[in-house]
């Protein structure tokens, strides 16, 4: 599969997911971009605004598994990971999968479960894999997991930790869409209920594989590189970005670049894209409101970090 097949395979399933989703086309873009970039999204907005449609139109959109999980505080590991369960007829345990065994995952409200269920994700969304009593499981491809919260209502919430954040490509926030055309679009039917699949299995996993021949000009790989170190020497942050959000940066790129028709990363791919990647990784200074801070931060550093010039690496 080459980029214009990659392009026109994404333009229909976003074609399709915004006849769901009102007025959101730049959010639905880089979803799908974290998605064929192997990547996972965390969404962060107030209730209301569509992450779970979102999500659902998503996972409709494809010719896959499909799971919601609804965390709360009495949610255990094992619900997610599964467990071995006795059998006394057979005197042996046999394991049961739990909801994890699956393409897409809908973590909805993740931040109300508590910090060691959480911590039943990480080995999933990192090395595709788990891991009970000893035996490890291999999740089959591809697998993509959509966690969502609300930034507002914190009350009987826990935060995740810095280290589970950091598994997710991108943060997203809607934002409220326009309610007359929300009105308008679902007043007479449920346009999710009537969205077909674009897109199978085996052409996701196509697409995943072909994002990642788009090409990393040395230039740019440094780029990153720059702005990534910067993000660790910025005297607001304490805890700069991480090799492994360099890396995340680099995929979402190639997969930005192959959804707009190209087989190179240019440096507006790195510029659209490294506040969705950064800002939830960077452990800032003092307290108060935090997004708005990093994303003023990351502004700053993309403005004092010099870009590459596009015709050094364009047509190489």
């Amino acid at each position: 599969m080459n980029v214009l097949e990659v392009k026109q395979k994404t333009d229909t399933v976003r074609r399709g997911v915004e006849n769901v989703i009102v007025g959101k086309e730049k959010e639905i873009g880089l979803v799908l971009a974290a998605l064929i970039s192997n990547g996972h999204v965390l969404l962060e907005d107030a209730p209301g605004t569509g992450k779970t449609t979102l999500a659902k139109a998503l996972a409709r959109s494809f010719s896959v598994h499909y799971k919601r999980v609804q965390f709360t505080p009495d949610l255990l590991p094992s619900d997610l990971t599964g467990i071995n369960v006795y059998n006394p007829k057979t005197a042996e345990f046999t394991f049961r999968k739990g909801s994890l065994f699956t393409n897409i995952l809908l973590a909805d409200e993740i931040n109300r479960a508590t910090p060691r269920t959480q911590s039943g994700l990480l080995e999933s969304m990192e090395e595709k894999q788990i891991t009970v009593d000893g035996d490890t499981y291999i999740l089959d491809p591809p697998y993509f997991v959509i966690a969502t919260q609300n930034p507002i209502e914190t009350q009987g919430t826990f935060p995740l930790p810095e280290a589970q954040m950091d598994r997710f490509l991108m943060r997203l926030a809607l934002g409220y869409p326009d309610t007359a055309r929300v009105v308008t679009r679902f007043i007479r039917g449920d346009p999710l209920i009537e969205l077909t699949p674009a897109c199978s299995a085996e052409e996701l996993i196509d697409l995943q594989s072909a994002v990642k021949c788009v090409r990393l000009h040395e230039d740019i790989i440094r780029y990153i590189s720059g702005i990534t170190e910067a993000t660790r020497r910025h005297e607001a942050v304490t805890l700069g970005v991480s090799p492994r959000g360099g890396l995340h940066l680099a995929r979402a790129a190639q997969s930005w670049a192959a959804m707009n028709g190209r087989d190179y990363v240019i440096p507006y791919d790195i510029k659209v894209l490294t506040p969705y990647v950064f800002a939830h990784r960077m452990l800032l200074r003092g307290g108060g409101e935090k997004t708005s801070r990093s994303l003023k931060i990351i502004e700053d550093i993309l403005s004092a970090v010099p870009a590459p010039t596009e015709d050094l690496f364009k047509r190489s």
